[in-house]
C-alpha cells in the first residue's frame, strides 16, 4: 500500500479531527451539541474495516493508524456515555436518529447485495468472504455516519468553535481520500478503480457542502458559527 501526498493529507486531517474533538471532551468537559450516535458508527466502521489488523501487516504506519482510529473513537463514545462531568452534559434529546434501522440494517442489505453481485465470493474461502462483505458494510456506513452528527448541529444552530473545526477536518479528510483513490488508480500497479467507493466518497463528502459553505462563510467574518433554522 503506497504512500502518496493525497492520502497523507487525508489521514493527518483525520487525524487532527479527532485531536480536537478529544480536547473539546477533555479540556472543556462538555459534550453538548456532540452526537454520540455519530460515534458509535465510525466504531463500528472502524471495527468492521480493519479486521485484517491480526491477519494481514503492511506498513507499522498503516497499523498505527489503524489502532489510533479504533482506540480513540472509542475513547470519545466511552467519554460520552459513561466519563463524568462529560456525560451529564450530554443531551440525549437532541441526538435521536435512528442509526439502527436507517444506517446499521440499510448498509448490512447493501454490503450483502454487493458482494453477492460482484460474485467473487466464490473463489475464495469463508473467512475472506466474511471480511469482505464487512469491509464493504464499512464503505457504506461511513458514508452516513456523520448524518446524526449534522443534524444535531442544525437542532443547536450555534456551532461551538473546536465542534466546528472538528466537523470540517472530518468532511476534508473524506474528500482528499476520494483524491487519492483516482490518484492511485491510475498510478499504482495494481490498483483499480471502484466505483462504489468512489460513490460512497463523494456521497459523504456532499453531506458536508452546506457545513462548509457556512463555516467559510463564518471565519471570513470572524464571527459565532451558526447555521440556519429549519424550514
Amino acid at each position: 500500500m503506497s504512500m502518496n501526498i493525497f492520502r497523507l493529507c487525508g489521514d493527518m486531517s483525520h487525524v487532527f479531527s479527532i485531536i480536537v474533538l478529544l480536547l473539546r471532551l477533555r479540556v472543556a468537559k462538555n459534550a453538548s451539541g456532540i452526537s454520540l450516535r455519530t460515534h458509535e458508527l465510525f466504531l463500528l466502521v472502524f471495527l468492521t474495516r480493519y479486521t485484517d489488523l491480526f491477519t494481514t501487516y503492511y506498513s507499522l504506519y498503516n497499523s498505527v493508524m489503524k489502532v489510533l482510529y479504533i482506540a480513540s473513537t472509542a475513547s470519545i463514545v466511552y467519554a460520552i456515555r459513561a466519563q463524568e462531568p462529560i456525560c451529564s452534559t450530554y443531551d440525549k434529546s437532541q441526538d435521536t436518529f435512528r442509526h439502527v434501522e436507517f444506517a446499521i440494517l440499510p448498509c448490512s442489505v447493501l454490503a450483502l447485495l454487493t458482494h453477492l453481485i460482484s460474485g467473487t465470493g466464490a473463489s475464495v474461502d469463508l473467512f475472506t468472504n466474511i471480511q469482505e462483505i464487512l469491509w464493504m458494510f464499512s464503505i457504506y456506513l461511513e458514508a452516513v455516519a456523520i448524518l446524526p452528527q449534522l443534524i444535531v448541529l442544525q437542532r443547536f444552530r450555534e456551532v461551538e468553535n473546536l465542534t466546528g473545526n472538528y466537523i470540517f477536518f472530518m468532511g476534508s479528510y473524506r474528500a482528499l481520500y476520494i483524491v487519492n483513490w483516482v490518484y492511485r488508480a491510475y498510478n499504482e500497479v495494481g490498483y483499480r478503480h471502484h466505483y462504489v467507493v468512489y460513490f460512497c466518497g463523494v456521497l459523504q463528502t456532499a453531506l458536508y457542502v452546506d457545513f462548509f459553505y457556512y463555516y467559510v462563510v463564518s471565519k471570513r467574518r470572524g464571527g459565532r458559527f451558526s447555521l440556519p433554522t429549519q424550514g
